[in-house]
């Protein structure tokens, strides 16, 4: 059996990839009224892999990470554009980073917190979603604030919102389009954490898995990998 055949049965068994996206965050992945499609780095990303194994593709869009995590077990997808995370490497096996994204935080306008350094203080709430990469990477370098979990980026808005926390965390991209719908908060100066961004298979899918290592390497291998991903079109495609 050839290798594309291998990697089909173990992602594309009945002729199509099923590939998960999350929409949490428009740097990676958005629909496009004009285009009356799915745009950005993931996105494109699933359509080159459908037309380098010559396969189907289903974009499958969930609100957050979480979301696609708790989908794995119903088994709804075959891949997934999730952050890489050593805590779930006995669940999946993750590429090299195609791109990363930035977190930071959202403060009230009225706010004396200018940059991300000055939330780290003694009595500081943090809200921030509690199975996000971004998350875990808070927890480890925060010496004094304190993290109230939500179960989800919207969640940790609210509290916020509500005057229940000091500062929510969550991607940079999310942050300022839900501070461009809200009034009255604002991102603070600098990011606390870049996250990299991988495609995830099951652990099973060892073909799958030495595929995409090798095909993320050739993406940033290329102008794409260098920084054209960010665009819209896909005349950027590698």
């Amino acid at each position: 059996m050839s290798t594309r055949k291998k990697v089909l049965a173990e992602i594309a068994p009945a002729g199509a990839i099923r590939a998960a996206v999350n929409m949490s965050n428009a740097a990676l992945v958005r629909w496009d009224d004009q285009a009356g499609a799915l745009v950005g780095p993931s996105a494109r990303i699933g359509r080159k892999i459908a037309e380098q194994l010559d396969c189907g593709l289903s974009l499958i869009q969930y609100g957050s990470a979480a979301d696609i995590l708790a989908a794995a077990d119903r088994g709804e997808w075959d891949i997934a554009f999730i952050a890489s995370d050593a805590s779930r490497a006995d669940r999946f096996s993750f590429s090299p980073p195609y791109m990363s994204v930035k977190a930071t935080y959202m403060v009230r306008e009225a706010s004396a917190f200018r940059t991300v350094g000055d939330l780290d203080l003694e009595g500081v709430q943090i809200a921030s979603a509690r199975s996000a990469a971004y998350t875990k990477q808070l927890e480890r370098t925060l010496e004094k604030a304190t993290v109230s979990h939500t179960d989800s980026p919207a969640a940790a808005i609210d509290l916020l919102v509500g005057s229940q926390c000091d500062a929510a965390a969550g991607l940079t991209e999310f942050l300022v389009q839900t501070s461009e719908r809200i009034s009255g908060f604002r991102l603070v100066e600098g990011a606390f954490s870049e996250i990299p961004q991988t495609i995830a298979v099951h652990r099973r899918s060892t073909h799958a898995s030495a595929f995409f290592a090798d095909f993320v390497r050739g993406l940033n291998g290329t102008a794409a990998g260098d920084g054209d991903l960010a665009g819209d079109g896909e005349e950027n495609l590698p």
